[in-house]
């Protein structure tokens, strides 16, 4: 993916000087945080996210936006009941866990700008590519019982922890729109919101269950709030 998204900003740098215009070409750098929502939330706390962009203008009000974003959001800490063996009684484990995601997006932006006041603002929407990674660790030994559609497990019946631990990851598509006011006249201070939706994959039991019998989802929505400057 980085490769792809290395290509695509190389692409759009070179075409700029196509666009006959002042400024064919804004580029942006933020940080900020990152809510997680709908359903996922219960799995994720709120993390952080970096992000760089380049802004292609066909004119001062209409411009094409390509950036990455990486969101780290830290899981809060659960338990797993874990028995020694198939059958038997369990005992409390902690788990602990975290969610990755790396994100290019593609946007259309319309944006206005008063240049006496220096105050301005826009609005943009689009698609993205998601990579979604978790990681989940944990010092149990034992087999337990986990269904989880955004650890990317679900195993009803009882299976090694080992088989729950480690890295997964998803590429998955979806759609983005929002908007942020801006400061400033020839650099910018911005602050931007936007709503992401991911359509995910579906995670299928191991066994038959009753909790999500034709596989559990793994789409889920994120709320950035980034802070930034653009030149």
């Amino acid at each position: 993916m980085r490769k792809v998204m290395t290509a695509v900003f190389g692409l759009l740098l070179s075409a700029a000087p196509a666009f006959a215009q002042d400024k064919p070409v804004d580029v942006n750098i933020g940080f900020g945080a990152t809510w997680p929502t709908s359903d996922i939330k219960n799995d994720f706390n709120v993390g952080w996210n970096g992000t760089i962009g380049v802004t292609i203008n066909a004119n001062p009000k209409l411009g094409f936006l390509v950036d990455y974003t990486y969101h780290h959001m830290n899981g809060p800490e659960k338990t797993i009941l874990v028995s020694p063996g198939p059958v038997g009684v369990g005992s409390p484990q902690l788990i602990q866990s975290n969610h990755q995601m790396h994100v290019g997006t593609f946007d259309l932006v319309y944006k206005s700008h008063n240049p006496d006041t220096g105050l301005g603002g826009y609005v943009l929407g689009g698609v993205g590519i998601y990579h979604r990674i978790v990681q989940l660790t944990s010092p149990a030994v034992g087999y337990t019982t986990v269904c989880d559609p955004y650890w990317y497990v679900c195993y009803p019946a009882a299976v090694s922890v080992d088989n729950i631990l480690g890295d997964r990851s998803s590429n998955d598509f979806g759609i983005n729109f929002g908007g942020g006011i801006t400061f400033g006249h020839e650099s910018k201070f911005y602050i931007e919101t936007r709503y992401h939706y991911v359509v995910g994959k579906t995670i299928t039991p191991n066994v038959s269950t009753t909790a999500c019998p034709n596989g559990c989802s793994t789409s889920a929505s994120y709320i950035p709030l980034t802070f930034g400057v653009r030149w």
